[in-house]
């Protein structure tokens, strides 16, 4: 079947596709970063984005410093704050929320504990700490936005990322992420129809491209050219089609990652239903990060990107045609044999038989069953559990 008698199959009266999002997995990372963004993080475009983040970091410059040569002192102008004063600094250095706490944390002093005292006491706990500090040597990045700030303040071995890096290598495979390539910022489903719309327009609302002081965030989807994986009961095309989103923090915050997979759709408060395939790689930012993201994660974003979806079709099909029960005996013994207990095996099965409207029979029924329990798990541990069973009984399938 071709791409557009695929898309005519499925087609919605609004130009979106018929999908089942009630297969899969549901993750809920881009939901959740949706959620807590505030109006000044959100970005409209690749472009934007990749001017905030590349213009602090032209206003920035990191150096490293001997820790005891750092001075702290209450402000002159607010005695209720701090300031540093830092070899080879004309003026007083202010440390923002997130760098005091990393302070303090080199240090070993309770940072919660700390900003409930006067300032010129906390300074006088920090100082003591800096004199004494073993590893003797702290990396420091400083903003000057017409105040100089210490953004971050790590170990001399931290392997700095910087965030334009990131948004840069997907600039890349993106362009401006709104269209002109095939990834974009994704569409939106309408629950009530099952239709999946990929054409949305990109606003404060319906963006997935974010930047905080402390760190980036980016989700893309190439939903305009949806792919068929087999069929549904109806005979209708199950349709999926390729996303992945990615994250950095250049002051400490978090890893680098990248994460790739199929997924049915994504909804208006931005949950990925229907995910499929899922893969993660995670950089921490150690003495060798930069290497590992040039020579590993890059690459494999662009892997990705053009990639054939070809493997994930043909082991779908495998998954699909691989027949491991042909009634309750083999059902049962197939499931206990995976670590499933008798309470597990009966849910998974009457879930099957719920949704399907038969029993289990292949190796694809059986995943479907057991992430549609996943996904009803409150219990994040509980969740990723049956997910991580779930994948690697289909892999192993395909």
């Amino acid at each position: 079947m071709t791409q557009v008698e695929i898309l005519d199959a499925a087609r919605g009266h609004d130009g979106g596709y018929k999908v089942d999002a009630s297969r899969g997995v549901r993750i809920g990372r881009v939901s959740s970063e949706w959620f807590s963004r505030p109006a000044d993080e959100r970005y409209l475009s690749l472009s934007e984005l990749f001017a905030a983040v590349y213009g602090r970091t032209e206003r920035s410059r990191t150096r490293t410093v001997e820790s005891a040569a750092i001075r702290v002192e209450a402000r002159r102008d607010d005695s209720d704050k701090l300031a540093l004063s830092l070899p080879g600094s004309d003026a007083p250095i202010a440390p923002t929320h997130w760098s005091f706490g990393q302070l303090a944390s080199l240090v070993g002093a309770p940072a919660t504990y700390l900003r409930q005292l006067p300032a010129s006491l906390a300074g006088i706990n920090l100082q003591y700490g800096l004199s004494s500090h073993r590893a003797e040597q702290v990396k420091t990045l400083e903003i000057d936005d017409g105040r100089v700030e210490l953004r971050a303040v790590t170990g001399p071995d931290y392997g700095r990322i910087f965030d334009y890096e990131l948004v840069s290598a997907v600039q890349r495979i993106a362009g401006n992420g709104t269209g002109d390539t095939r990834w974009k910022v994704p569409g939106v489903l309408d629950w009530s129809t099952g239709i999946y719309n990929p054409n949305v327009d990109v606003t404060q609302d319906t963006t997935t491209l974010y930047a905080s002081d402390r760190d980036v965030f980016l989700f893309l989807v190439d939903d305009m050219n949806p792919i068929e994986a087999g069929r549904l009961p109806d005979g209708s095309p199950d349709l999926f089609f390729r996303g992945f989103y990615c994250w950095n923090s250049e002051v400490g915050a978090k890893t680098l990652g990248i994460a790739s997979f199929y997924l049915r759709a994504v909804c208006q408060n931005r949950n990925l239903w229907g995910v499929e395939d899922f893969e993660e790689i995670t950089i921490r930012h150690s003495k060798y990060a930069a290497s590992r993201f040039a020579h590993e994660a890059a690459p494999a974003l662009t892997r990705f990107a053009n990639s054939s979806p070809m493997p994930f079709i043909n082991g779908v099909k495998a998954a699909r045609e691989r027949i491991v029960a042909h009634n309750d005996d083999d059902r049962a013994e197939f499931l206990r044999k995976r670590g499933f207990s008798k309470p597990e095996t009966a849910k998974i099965i009457e879930t099957v038989l719920t949704e399907e409207g038969r029993k289990p029979e292949s190796v694809f029924d059986f995943v479907q069953g057991i992430t549609a329990i996943a996904r009803k798990k409150t219990h994040q541990d509980a969740r990723l559990d049956l997910e991580t069973r779930a994948k690697k009984l289909f892999d192993r399938a395909a």
